[in-house]
């Protein structure tokens, strides 16, 4: 990813309630918060526009992440409906186009992208039973990867970390340095800290 000046915003000073961030030369901004504050965030004007969000929460089953991945013409009226409907998130994240270009199909090819990139990331339940997709021209799927990328730098900073990927290669060169050794009653295991926590390697 290329090097990037965020401007991250508390809108009430707390810094897990509501924040906008932005990115410098960038039309995109992201708004996020946790559900307590829904109200206020779903009152924002930015928010009736077309956009993706996500929802984030635990399994109360499994204790793992989950994840819901989607769109709307209305930002603000989808998140309505997910909280009378469901209970299985805490934290929404948010984003939309400052100068209004996206376009329902801009919002379903990005829906479509961040639910396959989840599925290969595998750090969270994903709860979408579906994804629609649509076709864009060239140039508008060149336009919308590079929105893609800046959403993909921003989601860690604001707590969504369902994209992030083990760069195989990487470990097994670091390996011989970096490399943690468990010896207990007969079992062996081996692993290494990285950014996503400890990585167990594979016949451990």
């Amino acid at each position: 990813m290329q090097p990037a000046t965020i401007k991250l915003f508390l809108t009430d000073g707390e810094p897990t309630g509501i924040r906008t961030a932005e990115i410098s030369n960038w039309t995109g901004k992201a708004i996020a918060g946790p559900r307590s504050k829904l109200d206020e965030i779903r009152n924002r004007e930015e928010l009736t526009s077309p956009g993706v969000y996500f929802l984030t929460g635990i399994d109360p089953e499994t204790d793992q992440p989950t994840l819901y991945v989607g769109e709307a013409e209305s930002v603000s009226n989808r998140l309505r409906q997910h909280h009378q409907g469901s209970k299985e998130w805490s934290q929404l994240v948010a984003f939309i186009c400052k100068d209004e270009n996206l376009t329902k199909a801009h919002i379903r090819y990005l829906e479509n992208e961040l639910i396959q990139r989840a599925k290969y990331a595998k750090q969270s339940l994903l709860l979408n039973n579906a994804n629609s997709g649509s076709s864009l021209p060239e140039s508008d799927q060149a336009e919308m990867n590079v929105y893609l990328d800046k959403m993909l730098q921003l989601l860690p900073i604001l707590g969504v970390d369902a994209f992030k990927t083990v760069n195989a290669r990487s470990i097994k060169a670091a390996e011989t340095d970096t490399t943690l050794h468990c010896d207990i009653k007969g079992l062996t295991a081996k692993g290494q800290l990285s950014d996503n926590g400890l990585i167990v390697f594979k016949g451990s």
